[in-house]
């Protein structure tokens, strides 16, 4: 069993790259909440939602301008596709639902009227404008990475994160709460699930196109018998703590590595503010 492609982080490098360089109508909508057990030694040497909003902001405004020297010179700040885009979505915390109320009422998915918070606020773009959208959204990932060796050092703990993630599930602590949790799940008289991963992309809830689910009762239970066990038996916790420690001592290991890509991201965030300045 793997959490890849279910924790945010396990992507993140890929995922801020293509909000960066973005060329076609993907958009990844991250309804990500904070687990609330506290930073990990890995967080400092990765990329933040307030760089991702600042990216965004600066990756727009050179767009814009490249797509007026494009012959457009309306091209709006947050444009819609031609067509509607596929928007993905990651689950909300690294551990799954930890939320009881929104278990209760949503399961493993959310508030439908919620979903499209993110999507584009701009006029839909011509079908001319999406031809010249690749070369301008290319031109500004190029300024963005300006002094950044991306394939060495771009999001180096992003990319351990795969690797860190299965030493973690590995553990016999991990794998004992998990146990734990799912005896606790079959108790509370449902579908005994192998780990949080499993309840949280099972089939059984019919994850449509953005992801969200059809909040069947099966699943409401599911997911509040999921909440319930994983506070009882301070699941959460002991896999926080293990992740910790395999990543603490993943960055002893790889110590030049991490703090090469440390400054690779802090030679981002200079030219982010350095764009924003000048064209924000």
């Amino acid at each position: 069993m793997t959490t890849r492609g279910w924790r945010l982080g396990a992507v993140a490098g890929v995922a801020v790259l293509a909000a960066v360089c973005a060329s076609g109508p993907e958009r990844a909508e991250a309804g990500r909440t904070a687990s609330g057990l506290g930073p990990l030694p890995a967080d400092r040497y990765d990329y933040t939602p307030r760089d991702h909003e600042r990216s965004q902001r600066a990756s727009a405004l050179l767009v814009r301008r490249c797509m007026a020297e494009h012959g457009h010179p309306d091209f709006p700040l947050d444009p819609r596709y031609p067509s509607d885009p596929i928007v993905a979505t990651a689950v909300s915390t690294d551990y799954g639902a930890l939320d009881l109320a929104a278990a209760r009422r949503w399961g493993y998915g959310w508030d439908p009227a919620k979903s499209l918070a993110q999507r584009p606020k701009g006029r839909r773009m011509t079908y001319a404008e999406y031809a010249d959208l690749p070369a301008c959204s290319a031109e500004a990932s190029r300024r963005l990475m300006r002094g950044i060796d991306v394939r060495r050092d771009w999001l180096y703990a992003g990319r351990r994160t795969v690797e860190v993630d299965k030493a973690v599930e590995r553990d016999p602590r991990l794998r004992a709460a998990w146990d734990v949790w799912s005896r606790c799940l079959a108790e509370q008289g449902v579908t005994r699930y192998p780990d949080p991963v499993a309840a949280y992309s099972a089939a059984a809830w019919h994850r449509d196109s953005s992801g969200n689910t059809e909040h069947t009762q099966r699943e409401r239970a599911t997911a509040a018998a999921d909440v319930t066990c994983k506070r009882r038996h301070r699941t959460a916790e002991i896999w926080h703590a293990v992740r910790a420690q395999k990543q603490a001592a993943d960055i002893t290991r790889h110590r030049d590595r991490y703090a090469a890509g440390l400054q690779a991201l802090l030679r981002y965030r200079t030219n982010l503010t350095e764009v924003l300045r000048k064209l924000g």
